[in-house]
């Protein structure tokens, strides 16, 4: 049996360990996973249609805010604010963060007014973990790990969003220029676009599920300016309704939606 030299032995060892500190200096004390992704484009707040989402609930729980009866929203709320980049794809799970509801604590009764989940059952979050519909949000995808540096901690990923949500109010918009919820009227897409373009000064983008408006997404600079959006397709028709949705609540509820425990909901 032969044995490699001791200054060959010495080497390999050497490139072993410095392959080590390079693993952990990239991983980081905290277990983020840095400079893998490149910063960001712009934001995208983007806006969920109650009326719409509410219509297909096929099952209740108190997490559900299509189930809260007469304090169901009725206007638009928010899924999320959202780093992308221009070329139409995102960064995403950016850093090993532990959602901690306590810093947020200030600002639940906005969230579940303003930003509630309007499903049942647990989010999925970053590297296989579940967790509240706001934890998803601030942990996955396109959220608030990737927002660094202009969003740095988990409070001002949600006081920023609440407050572009509350500055640029799309509800309020679209009722002064005269969409209203309603089961039975439609509305020019173009209309409602150009009510919100002279409004925001930017061209927002749509989503539709078949005729119905699912989705209004506004789009910002990173120093949260307007920009226009840049879906150059639509998914909705040249007419679109902006449905009502009355909850009846657990007291009242619908027989053929089932009332369940949010554990059964997983």
């Amino acid at each position: 049996m032969t044995f490699p030299p001791m200054a060959s032995l010495f080497a390999q060892i050497l490139l072993c360990i410095a392959l080590m500190v390079a693993s952990y200096l990239m991983i980081g004390v905290s277990g983020s996973v840095e400079g893998s992704q490149r910063e960001f484009d712009y934001f995208a707040l983007s806006l969920q249609w109650p009326g719409t989402i509410c219509h297909g609930t096929r099952h209740c729980c108190s997490s559900n805010a299509c189930c809260r009866g007469s304090n169901s929203p009725t206007e638009f709320t928010i899924h999320g604010l959202w780093p992308d980049y221009n070329d139409g794809t995102w960064p995403s799970c950016c850093a090993r963060s532990q959602f901690d509801v306590k810093e947020i604590s200030t600002l639940l009764d906005a969230l579940e007014k303003y930003w509630p989940s309007l499903y049942c059952g647990q989010s999925s979050t970053c590297f296989s973990g579940k967790g509240l519909f706001w934890a998803h949000e601030v942990d996955i995808k396109k959220h608030g790990t990737c927002s660094f540096p202009v969003i740095r901690d988990e409070y001002s990923y949600f006081i920023t969003t609440l407050n572009l949500y509350f500055k640029y109010n799309v509800t309020k918009i679209l009722n002064e220029a005269g969409y209203v919820p309603s089961n039975s009227e439609r509305y020019p897409l173009g209309g409602v676009v150009s009510a919100i373009e002279n409004s925001f000064q930017a061209t927002p983008e749509v989503i539709c599920s078949k005729d119905d408006v699912e989705e209004i997404r506004l789009c910002f600079y990173k120093d949260f300016k307007p920009r226009n959006c840049l879906a150059s397709k639509t998914s909705c028709p040249k007419y679109v309704s902006l449905p009502s949705y009355v909850s009846l609540g657990r007291e009242e509820s619908q027989s053929d939606i089932a009332w369940i425990s949010d554990d059964e909901a997983l």
